[in-house]
């Protein structure tokens, strides 16, 4: 297992983040072939870290509404 040094990452905002504060996610787009996850609550906390492939095809699940919210 390899270590991804995330202290100058870029992070963003997911689109599907929810404006008043809670519930929110930041991802990186900096490494091609892995995507960080955190939590914009805890910017300091730990982040996930996904296999690229993994992770688009979570996002066009998500976007197909081929998940629902609980």
């Amino acid at each position: 297992m390899r270590t991804i040094d995330l202290s100058t990452v870029t992070w963003r905002k997911s689109s599907y983040s929810n404006s008043d504060g809670g519930q929110c996610i930041e991802v990186s787009d900096d490494f091609p072939a892995v995507v960080p996850v955190r939590d914009s609550k805890h910017p300091h906390g730990p982040a996930l870290t996904f296999d690229a492939a993994a992770w688009s095809s979570f996002v066009t699940a998500v976007k197909g509404g081929a998940l629902s919210g609980i």
